[in-house]
């Protein structure tokens, strides 16, 4: 009879891996993809390197879950403002709002995920995840054109420029030391917003 892992052993794994990741995601914000390897990441978490492969068969394998993990948490995140009661333009201005802070408020993460260097199965699941934006915008966009507030267009162009110009203004400032020009950075992105999609604004 093959031997069956107890319930015990399954939740320890899973923790283990979990912190795993947790570490990774750390080594990643901190120096990036191309930096982050099976070493540094096992020494983050306090274990041999060679304890990595229990949870993941490569290097590649580790770095594709934990974008999956912190690009998944901003797609809902975003999707939770865009989702919320209320006026779709106004929701709209305040997701990139909320996605702007966020990212930088975590540059390291925020880098990694939107431009950093990485190996082509990140590469992959950024494009991914870039449709799971576009696919959000452009359902904002389309209940904007419905409500009367946004005047009639291609709501996935509108969204695909719209989610590439986001990442484009975020990027240098991502990568520069912090500065007290958030508050400006974050008015003109949202600005930007408005006239990206054609919605009235002052």
């Amino acid at each position: 009879m093959a031997y069956r892992k107890t319930p015990a052993e399954i939740r320890r794994l899973e923790a283990a891996r979990e912190r795993l990741v947790a570490c990774a995601t750390e080594v990643v914000a901190e120096v990036g993809w191309a930096q982050a390897s099976v070493s540094a990441v096992a020494d983050a978490a306090g274990i041999a390197a060679g304890s990595v492969y229990q949870h993941f068969p490569s290097k590649a394998a580790l770095a594709v879950e934990v974008f999956r993990l912190a690009a998944g948490r901003e797609v809902e995140v975003l999707g939770e403002v865009l989702h919320a009661p209320g006026e779709p333009v106004e929701r709209l201005s305040r997701a990139v709002e909320v996605f702007a802070r966020r990212a930088l408020e975590n540059r390291g993460l925020a880098y990694a995920l939107l431009a950093a260097p990485a190996e082509p199965a990140v590469g992959a699941e950024r494009l991914e995840f870039r449709r799971r934006y576009r696919s959000l915008f452009a359902e904002a966009v389309q209940e904007g054109m419905a409500s009367g507030r946004l005047p009639r267009q291609n709501g996935e162009i509108t969204a695909a420029a719209l989610s590439g110009a986001i990442g484009e203004v975020l990027v240098d400032p991502l990568g520069a030391p912090e500065s007290s020009a958030v508050e400006e950075l974050v008015a003109e992105l949202t600005a930007m917003t408005l006239r990206c999609v054609g919605a009235p604004h002052n």
